[in-house]
């Protein structure tokens, strides 16, 4: 993330919006990278990370971190001519995309930069050695997802509304990652997996016995020699607003 700030040109003196900003972990990073003359506003619809994120920012004296609680799908953002939009996985959960990105792209200067990460191809999540029952999880965590009103791999449709919507695409970067077991990358997918099949469970999409079989397919595969795991499909976009 930090490294897709610096090409779209995030910097001093910013003034910078962080869509869908959770508890604010790159909203606190991206007000210390604009410091005091520059303004980060963070929106989010969760008052409760909103609360820990101003917490954190009072703790840091990062006075010019603003917040606003707000459901992305319901109204427009405020008109701040920001500099530079900053989102990651948000566009993926929405319910209208198309329009998200529109108020997204009003609330840029001419010449300000959106950068953003989503999945392009989530299915690409994979174990090595394989086992059928994980792969069913990806594919059950897909389906729930779309059935929710999310589209997973929205990555594959914002660079052409980002067209349609004058955006001058400066890059397209796939991000992928190939984790060990020992590797401190494998311990984000691996807290996903127990808690997504908790929540397939409890969607009653898949069984407590298959929730168990699909458990001890990962488990294995972890501690079979040589396993890997390949992570979704992850695409950079950093664009343009003319």
């Amino acid at each position: 993330a930090t490294a897709a700030w610096r090409r779209g040109g995030f910097t001093v003196g910013s003034t910078l919006i962080d869509l869908g900003c959770g508890p604010g972990f790159a909203a606190l990073d991206l007000a210390e990278i604009v410091g005091a003359g520059g303004r980060v506003l963070a929106v989010d619809r969760s008052r409760r990370f909103l609360d820990a994120l101003e917490t954190a920012a009072r703790d840091r004296g990062l006075s010019h971190l603003e917040t606003l609680e707000m459901d992305l799908d319901d109204r427009d953002l405020p008109d701040v001519q920001a500099d530079g939009v900053w989102s990651r996985w948000v566009y993926a959960f929405v319910r209208d995309p198309r329009t998200l990105l529109e108020r997204a792209a009003r609330a840029l200067r001419p010449g300000g930069t959106m950068v953003m990460h989503e999945y392009v191809d989530y299915r690409a999540w994979r174990l090595a050695p394989r086992r059928t029952e994980f792969e069913e999880f990806v594919t059950e965590v897909i389906a729930s997802w779309r059935a929710n009103g999310g589209e997973p791999d929205i990555g594959l449709e914002l660079p052409r509304w980002l067209g349609e919507l004058g955006f001058e695409i400066r890059t397209l970067t796939p991000i992928s990652e190939i984790a060990r077991p020992t590797d401190f990358m494998w311990q984000w997918p691996r807290a996903f997996v127990d808690t997504g099949i908790a929540r397939l469970v409890e969607l009653g999409r898949i069984t407590e016995s298959r929730a168990l079989e699909m458990t001890r397919a990962f488990n294995e595969t972890e501690a079979a020699p040589h396993a890997f795991q390949v992570t979704p499909t992850v695409i950079e976009i950093i664009a343009v607003r003319r």
